[in-house]
C-alpha cells in the first residue's frame, strides 16, 4: 500500500468491490482514508460499502465527506439524500435537494428522489411560511457545517416569528463558529431579551466575550449563568478558562475545583487545574490528583493534549490524547481537494500560520529563518491567526506577503490560503494557546506540516509531516505519530544568529545575586518545574558551598511555594534567587551571569536552552522518551556537546555536581562551548534554512508525483 499511487490504491479498491470481495474493498478504502481521510471517491465507495452493510449512519459520514470535498458529482448528492430519508430524517434531506437544485445539480435519478422524498414527507410536511421549518433546516445546515445557510434559515425563521427564542440561540451559535463573535453576542443578547433565565445562551455569550479578551465582562456573564443554575458544570469550566487568561491563577482554581466538584470525571477540568497548580508549584495539590493523570483524555473524554505533556513523559498516552482531541474538535470538513498541478511552479508557496507572530519563543527562532527563505525558489506568507498585541515589525517583513486573518472564521482562512494558492500550509501552533487547527482539519494546502509551536503528534490524519531530527524522534518512537517524520539533519529547532545580547554593563548585584556564589540557573517556566528536579536542585544546593538557584519569576504565589519547599528540604529559602522580566537582549545578556543551567526533565528547556547555549551558559540536561522530553538533547548534540545529555536522574546529578565542583571543567565546558556556539551547526541559521528548505523541496516533489506523504531525510 505504501509503494502505491493513491489512484492505484483507490482502483484496486473498486475492483475488488466490483468483484463482491467487501472485506478486501474495505480494507483498501481504510487504508486510502487513513492517509486521505477526505478522498471523494474513496468515502463515497465507502459510503455505498457500509450503506450495504445496513450501517446508515456511518455511511451517511462517508457521503458528507464525499460531498465536502467534490461538490459538483450529483452522485455523492444522491447517495447523501438517500441515506437521510432511509433515517427518516425528511427535513434534512429536503434541504439538501434545495440546495442541489439551487446549485444546478442534476442527474437522472433526481425527479425520482424528489417524489420519493414527497412521499415519505406527507406526515412531515415542510411549509414555506412554517417558522419551526426553517429553524430545523438551520440546525441541519449547521450540522453540516454549512454555517452561511443556517444563519439564513434561521434568519428565515425569525421574519415569521420575531420572538422565536431558539432560533436566536442557534444563530448565535452558529455565528459563534463562524468567528463573527459581535454578531454572536448581539444574537444571544436577543434570546436572554426573550427568555431572560436561559442559563445556556449566558454561558455562550461569556465564551464569545472571552475570544474577543473580554474576560471580565465573560466572568460577568457566566456569573449570571450560575445564578440561574448553580450546577452549571461548564460554566465553572470556562469561568476558569477566563480567570486563567486574567493569570489569576488562584480564582482560576478554585472555579475548575468546583467544577469537579459537581462533576468529579469532568477531565477537561481536572486537567486544567492540574496545569495551573504546576504554574504556582503547588505540588502538594497536585500530588493528589497525579495518580489520576495516566487515565486522563485517554478515553472517550478529551483533555487538552499540551498540559499533559509537562505531567507525564509518556508517549504512548500524547499519540491517544491527541487522537481523541482531534476526533472530538476537529471533524473532517476539508474543503474540495485542489487539483494537482500538471506543471511544477517555480517558486513553492508556503504559508506559516501562527498566533504568536508577536513576542514570543517562536517568533524569536524563527524570524532569521523567513528572512533567509530562499526567494528564487519559495514564496513567503505569514498568516497571523490571533494575538493580544502588535506582530513584530521585523516578522512582518520578513514575509512576502502578510495578513492578519484573526477576525475571520476557520473555513474562510483556509480558503484565503487556497486563494493565495499556498502549497505547504506550516502550523507553528499545534494544540498550543489559541490554536486555530480547523484551519487546518479544512484543509489550507495540499501538505500541512506540523512545526516548531507544538513538542508532538498532533494525532489527526489532516497534518502530513512533523519536522524533527532523528534524536528527537528516533526510530523506535516512529509508531507515537500520526505524521510523517521530516528528519533534519542537526536539529529540528531553529535559532537566530544575529540575536544581540545587550551590551550594558549588568553586575550580579543587579540580579540580586551573590558575586562570589555559585549560580544554578533554569529559566524554564514553572509549571516544567516537579518536585524531582527540586529534589535534586537542593541537595545540590546544600552539597556546593555557597550555591544559589537562579529561576524565572513567574507568578507570586509559586515564588512563595518554592521558597517554602526549600525550607523543607532544609535549604534557606534566600538561596531562591527570582528573575524578573528586562529586554530580550538584556535576558541574553544575563544569563552569562550564571554558571550553570540546570534542565527541567519532563518537558525540556526548548527555546531557553537555544537561548542560554547562545549566551555561552552551559546546560546539563536528562532526556526522556517524548519529544518534549529530548528536545535540550538534540540541541546539546547540535552544540557539539553531548557529554552534557545523561539518561538517568542519578547521573544528571552526579554531572552537575561534578562541574560545580571542579572549576577546571567546568571552564572546558564553557571554552568549548565559546568555539562551537560560532562553528558547529545548532547557529549555523543560513545552513539550517537550506536543510529546511530541502525537507520542503522534497515533501512538494513527493505529492507532485502524485505519492502519498512518506519519511523525509534531509542529508547533511
Amino acid at each position: 500500500m505504501a509503494k502505491l499511487t493513491i489512484n492505484q490504491a483507490l482502483q484496486q479498491a473498486v475492483n475488488a468491490h466490483k468483484a463482491g470481495q467487501l472485506q478486501e474493498a474495505h480494507r483498501l478504502y481504510t487504508a486510502i482514508l487513513k492517509v486521505y481521510p477526505n478522498h471523494p471517491d474513496a468515502n463515497h465507495n465507502m459510503g455505498l460499502l457500509t450503506f450495504g452493510f445496513g450501517k446508515i449512519e456511518l455511511s451517511l459520514q462517508f457521503f458528507k465527506t464525499a460531498l465536502e470535498a467534490n461538490p459538483s458529482i450529483s452522485q455523492f448528492w444522491y447517495s447523501h439524500i438517500v441515506a437521510l430519508i432511509k433515517l427518516k430524517r425528511l427535513i434534512d434531506a429536503k434541504a439538501l435537494l434545495d440546495q442541489a437544485k439551487s446549485k444546478g445539480i442534476k442527474g437522472d435519478d433526481f425527479d425520482q428522489l424528489e417524489q420519493r422524498l414527497n412521499e415519505a414527507s406527507k406526515a412531515l410536511p415542510i411549509k414555506p411560511n412554517n417558522a419551526d421549518d426553517y429553524h430545523n433546516i438551520g440546525i441541519a445546515f449547521q450540522e453540516q457545517n454549512k454555517l452561511e445557510e443556517a444563519v439564513e434559515a434561521y434568519k428565515k425563521a425569525l421574519a415569521i416569528k420575531p420572538d422565536y427564542v431558539n432560533a436566536y440561540y442557534n444563530m448565535g451559535n452558529a455565528l459563534k463558529e463562524q468567528n463573527n463573535l459581535e454578531e454572536a453576542i448581539e444574537a444571544y443578547g436577543k434570546a436572554l431579551v426573550i427568555k431572560p433565565d436561559d442559563a445556556d445562551a449566558y454561558n455562550n455569550m461569556g465564551i464569545a466575550l472571552k475570544e474577543q479578551n473580554k474576560c471580565k465582562e465573560a466572568i460577568e456573564v457566566y456569573k449570571k449563568a450560575l445564578a440561574i443554575k448553580p450546577d452549571y458544570v461548564e460554566v465553572y469550566y470556562n469561568m476558569g478558562n477566563a480567570f486563567k487568561e486574567q493569570n489569576k491563577l488562584e480564582e482560576a482554581i478554585e472555579a475548575y475545583s468546583k467544577a469537579l466538584g459537581i462533576n468529579p470525571n469532568h477531565e477537561a477540568a481536572r486537567t486544567q487545574k492540574l496545569h495551573q497548580q504546576a504554574h504556582i508549584c503547588n505540588w502538594n495539590g497536585i500530588a493528589k490528583d497525579i495518580n489520576l493523570v495516566p487515565e486522563l483524555g485517554i478515553s472517550e473524554t478529551y483533555a487538552a493534549p499540551f498540559i499533559l505533556l509537562s505531567l507525564e513523559d509518556a508517549p504512548d498516552r500524547h499519540l491517544i490524547r491527541s487522537e481523541i482531541y482531534t476526533k472530538a474538535n476537529f471533524s473532517q470538513k476539508t474543503l474540495p481537494p485542489k487539483a494537482r498541478p500538471s506543471k511544477r511552479p517555480k517558486r513553492i508557496r508556503v504559508g506559516y500560520f501562527s498566533t504568536d507572530f508577536n513576542e514570543h519563543p517562536v517568533a524569536y527562532l524563527i524570524a532569521k529563518v523567513l528572512e533567509q527563505h530562499n526567494r528564487d525558489q519559495f514564496e513567503v506568507f505569514g498568516y497571523s491567526l490571533h494575538s493580544d498585541k502588535k506582530s513584530q515589525q521585523r516578522l512582518e517583513k520578513s514575509f512576502d506577503n502578510f495578513a492578519d486573518v484573526q477576525s475571520m472564521s476557520d473555513r474562510d482562512i483556509a480558503l484565503r490560503a487556497r486563494q493565495d494558492e499556498i502549497d505547504i500550509a506550516v502550523n507553528l501552533n499545534g494544540y498550543t494557546g489559541r490554536a486555530r487547527t480547523g484551519v487546518f482539519a479544512y484543509r489550507a494546502a495540499p501538505i500541512q506540516v506540523n512545526y516548531l509551536g507544538y513538542p508532538g503528534t498532533m494525532g489527526s490524519n489532516f497534518m502530513d509531516y512533523i519536522v524533527a531530527d532523528r534524536f528527537l524522534i528516533p526510530s523506535e518512537s516512529q509508531k507515537y505519530f500520526n505524521e510523517k517524520k521530516l528528519y533534519l539533519p542537526n536539529t529540528y529547532l531553529p535559532t537566530d544568529n544575529s540575536r544581540e545580547l545587550s551590551k550594558k554593563k549588568i553586575t550580579r548585584s543587579d540580579m540580586g545575586l551573590p558575586d562570589d556564589a555559585f549560580v544554578f540557573c533554569c529559566f524554564n517556566n514553572n509549571y516544567k518545574i516537579s518536585p524531582n528536579e527540586f529534589d535534586i536542585w537542593m541537595r545540590l544546593l546544600s552539597k556546593v558551598e555557597n550555591s544559589v538557584l537562579w529561576l524565572r519569576q513567574s507568578n507570586q504565589f509559586s515564588i512563595i511555594n518554592m521558597k517554602k519547599e526549600a525550607q523543607k528540604r532544609n535549604v534557606d529559602p534566600s538561596r531562591l534567587v527570582f528573575a524578573g522580566k528586562v529586554p530580550m537582549d538584556e535576558h541574553l545578556a544575563r544569563q552569562r551571569l550564571a554558571d550553570l543551567f540546570v534542565d527541567t526533565f519532563t518537558f525540556n528547556a526548548h527555546t531557553t536552552a537555544a537561548e542560554a547555549l547562545w549566551a555561552g551558559l552551559p546546560l546539563v540536561t536528562k532526556v526522556g522518551l517524548g519529544f518534549a522530553a529530548r528536545v535540550a538533547g538534540s540541541l546539546l548534540n547540535a552544540v557539539g556537546l553531548p557529554e552534557l545529555i545523561t539518561e538517568t536522574e542519578q547521573d544528571y546529578e552526579v554531572l552537575i555536581l561534578e562541574l560545580a565542583t571542579n572549576p577546571t571543567k567546568l571552564a572546558g565546558i564553557k571554552e568549548k562551548l565559546a568555539t562551537n556556539r560560532l562553528t558547529q551547526p545548532l547557529f549555523n541559521t543560513e545552513l539550517y534554512t537550506k536543510h529546511l528548505e530541502n525537507g520542503y523541496n522534497q515533501a512538494y516533489q513527493n505529492y507532485f508525483d502524485g505519492n502519498l506523504p512518506q519519511t523525509i531525510v534531509v542529508p547533511k
